[in-house]
């Protein structure tokens, strides 16, 4: 991880690309790929991505979906391959669901809620998603090493993947 006080695009341990996985069947709603778009955007601005064992950074990352499995395809900067981490998408099924109902009824109450009703949503919606970003990091323990706020901008890619697949 980055030292105390070097700056995150100093470090070789961060991501310098992210792709998803084209190829997966859904086509997301204006609102999901506003987040897809906001995550990418955030991630490459600040992240913190070591792969464990490999001193080769920084990283191209590719996320997909093959076989019921959340694909972590990592690449140093030279696209070559440091990486593949599978993870199973059972764990992740429930906190997904729930977290793209309330985004649901989020995007709709900004339209027209009281803001106390949205401020609600928005709690809630905050605590699922800091859920997920747990578990990931859980999930890739002793494999690739992310700081907290890396966690949860994958976890709204994964979301995405996870609706698309």
């Amino acid at each position: 991880m980055a030292k105390s006080g070097e700056p995150p695009a100093a470090s070789p341990h961060r991501l310098i690309a992210i792709d998803l996985d084209e190829t997966l069947r859904g086509i997301p709603s204006a609102d999901v790929e506003q987040e897809r778009r906001i995550a990418i955007y955030d991630l490459l601005a600040d992240n913190a991505f070591e792969v464990i064992g490999h001193r080769r950074g920084p990283y191209r990352l590719k996320l997909s979906i093959l076989d019921k499995r959340l694909v972590f395809d990592i690449e140093d900067s030279d696209s070559c391959q440091c990486a593949i981490v599978g993870l199973a998408l059972a764990p992740f099924r429930r906190l997904v669901k729930d977290y793209f109902l309330i985004c649901e009824s989020y995007f709709q109450a900004i339209r027209s809620a009281p803001r106390s009703q949205i401020e609600t949503i928005d709690m809630a919606r905050r605590g699922l998603h800091n859920e997920g970003s747990e578990l990931l990091r859980e999930r890739l323990a002793g494999k690739i090493e992310i700081d907290h706020d890396t966690a949860r901008r994958l976890f709204t890619l994964v979301c995405v993947l996870y609706w698309r697949g």
